[in-house]
């Protein structure tokens, strides 16, 4: 499919230099560059990333992702140290960290998600802290120590509708997804939740609004609504190019459910100006009070 004039975004690669080189000096991994972000430079050029732990090879094979397949290799126990000073070198007000699936792991790696958040923590005492976690095979145990680092905002991405999981999320299960989110909200005390779909996948309109009534039955806070853009020729092909309009439509459609912020565009990503969507909630606060 040819892609519309709305989606014509383009990467500057000189913009990424200054960064490239502090990520490489750190052997750090970004979502960003392994995913193919259309929107890298835009924020590489600020100094922001959304950095990925665990290493870059993920152990699940979702059809619509960039990120390679295969076996990983060890865990690197000094990446939470790397990760820390990176923060800090970058004076990042708000930072996200993500990882690759490790089904290998007996927790999923949330141990090592713990421990970047208490080094960062380490080092930056006011900064926001959000982490875009896997599903750790439903593990309570698992999501606990995540939520025992006490990170400020805890998104596990929901990604497509449930008709479409055996097709592109194999491996993952919608039910169990939701109750990641619900267990977040369950045993924690203040913690945000953060959710994220793409459209373009063939989706349904009513399936969409049904996610949406979804993740507010579990009290998710945030949602980011994005375009779903093919990785590769081997990936899950788009479907539709979804109208700038109808993502305005399903920004109305959620916000009137209850979500506190949702961010809806072509493209947006889940961690896309992550820091708006705490903003948004303290204005509205500091309104309330005047």
């Amino acid at each position: 499919m040819k892609k519309p004039v709305w989606l014509h975004k383009k990467i500057d690669l000189k913009a990424c230099y200054a960064l490239n080189v502090l990520l490489k000096n750190l052997k750090l991994h970004t979502i960003c560059q392994e995913a193919n972000c259309p929107n890298i430079s835009e924020c590489f050029s600020k100094k922001i990333a959304t950095f990925l732990i665990l290493g870059n090879i993920c152990t699940r094979n979702c059809r619509f992702c960039a990120v390679k397949k295969g076996k990983p290799g060890v865990v690197d126990i000094e990446e939470p140290e790397r990760i820390a000073e990176a923060v800090s070198r970058l004076n990042l007000k708000h930072v996200v960290i993500t990882s690759v699936t490790r089904d290998d792991l007996s927790d999923g790696g949330a141990e090592h998600f713990a421990k970047t958040i208490y080094s960062i923590r380490k080092k930056m005492k006011k900064i926001v802290i959000e982490v875009l976690i896997p599903d750790f095979k439903g593990e309570k145990e698992a999501i606990k120590k995540v939520i025992e680092a006490k990170p400020d905002i805890i998104g596990h991405n929901i990604e497509t509708v449930p008709r479409l999981y055996p097709i592109v999320r194999k491996g993952a299960n919608f039910l169990r997804s939701l109750e990641v989110l619900k267990t977040v909200k369950a045993l924690s005390n203040g913690i945000y939740t953060k959710s994220g779909l793409m459209l373009g996948l063939g989706e349904r309109e009513e399936e969409i609004l049904k996610v949406f009534k979804d993740l507010r039955k579990v009290n998710c806070d945030f949602l980011s609504i994005g375009q779903y853009l093919s990785p590769s020729r081997k990936a899950y092909p788009v479907k539709e190019y979804v109208h700038p309009d109808r993502f305005d439509y399903y920004k109305e459609r959620a916000l009137a459910l209850g979500f506190l912020y949702v961010a809806s565009g072509p493209y947006v990503r889940s961690s896309y100006l992550a820091e708006e969507y705490l903003e948004h909630v303290e204005d509205n606060k500091n309104e309330k009070r005047f």
